[in-house]
């Protein structure tokens, strides 16, 4: 069973910068793919950025190149997201997910932090 634990959300100003920390326990990421997802108020859950564990290849949404950054510690067993530039659009509830690499859909999911960023 893995379970994740989200954090690092917050309120911040638009241009602001914040980072997303996803931390799993039960097991390491060794074998995963994890992802990171948002949903605002009223619209669907979108995919953001995802990073595949082992060899670190990342993956983004058009709305998230250039301004998030995914990354991983391998010491730490966790997943980051650094988000720069924010814009009040991407306010929303930010979730991690985790999928072995085989799979087609996300199994694992964390709660979610809320991410704020006023105009």
């Amino acid at each position: 069973q893995v379970q994740l634990v989200e954090s690092g959300g917050g309120l911040v100003q638009a241009g602001g910068s914040l980072r997303l920390s996803c931390g799993a326990s039960g097991r390491t990421f060794s074998g995963y793919v994890v992802a990171w997802f948002r949903q605002a108020p009223g619209k669907e859950r979108e995919f953001v950025a995802r990073i595949t564990w082992s060899s670190a290849i990342t993956y983004y949404a058009d709305s998230s190149k250039g301004r998030f950054t995914i990354s991983r510690d391998n010491a730490k067993n966790t997943v980051y997201l650094q988000m720069n530039s924010l814009k009040p659009e991407d306010t929303a509830v930010y979730y991690c997910a985790a999928r072995s690499v085989g799979a087609t859909q996300y199994f694992y999911w964390g709660h979610g932090t809320q991410v704020t960023v006023s105009s």
